[in-house]
């Protein structure tokens, strides 16, 4: 199983990833040590997550996620999240 996630942090922006271990890569992210972003900018809620069967899907969702239409589309899904 693997995940495609969303962390908002601390300023207000929304990181977005993929893992096979989603509590791991949280915490990893919490402890300072998920990622250079979010290192600076503290995680503070898992803001929306995705399953998936293989990597390659979760990999093309995260790119996805990273795009115009993808953020405009996780605007729907986000909004509210605090």
């Amino acid at each position: 199983m693997f995940y495609t996630y969303v962390l908002l942090c601390d300023n207000g922006t929304y990181y977005k990833g993929f893992t096979s271990n989603l509590e791991r890569r949280y915490q990893q992210h919490l402890n300072g040590n998920g990622a250079k972003y979010t290192a600076k900018h503290k995680s503070v809620k898992i803001a929306y997550y995705e399953t998936f069967e293989t990597e390659q899907e979760a990999v093309a969702r995260e790119k996805y996620f990273k795009s115009v239409s993808g953020r405009e589309w996780l605007k729907t899904k986000t909004e509210g999240v605090e």
